[in-house]
């Protein structure tokens, strides 16, 4: 395991750690699916991923999930730079919509999730997945609790 205490840094750092640092010693879904941290700024993150063949539905396009993991992870993420060190989220609610179908050949896939309200209890943020020619393959909210150590 690596040697950095997640537990230590503020979300904003933490979330800059992994983008810098790509850990692949930490099992995560983004390892999985082959996840990048393109941009973390406060209240702001792009992750991408580039689509392949494990990744189809039964009609040979990206399935759903793909698309609200990857906007999970960009919304989530969003809302976890906003959050001072020791103090985590989980995903409370989570509405997609679909746009249009995406393609397993390679293509890459942007989520970009941005915070819309950080309070001390919930959080709630936006999403949109883009193909690489910027169209719209899907979007979404959500609303994230907020988990302090102390309740």
């Amino acid at each position: 395991m690596t040697a950095t205490d997640p537990t230590t840094l503020s979300g904003l750092d933490l979330m800059r750690w992994v983008q810098s640092e790509r850990p692949t010693d930490v099992p995560a879904i983004g390892r999985l699916l082959g996840t990048r941290f393109d941009e973390v700024d406060p209240g702001r993150v792009v992750v991408s991923l580039d689509t392949r063949p494990d990744f189809a539905n039964f009609l040979g396009t990206v399935h759903g999930g793909i698309a609200a993991t990857l906007l999970d992870a960009a919304m989530g993420c969003a809302v976890h730079t906003t959050l001072p060190a020791g103090v985590g989220y989980t995903t409370l609610e989570l509405k997609v919509n679909y746009i249009r179908a995406a393609r397993t050949d390679g293509q890459t896939l942007t989520a970009e999730g941005t915070v819309l309200h950080a309070g001390r209890r919930t959080a709630t943020a936006e999403g949109k997945v883009l193909d690489e020619q910027g169209k719209l393959i899907a979007h979404a909210t959500t609303t994230c609790m907020i988990l302090h150590a102390d309740g």
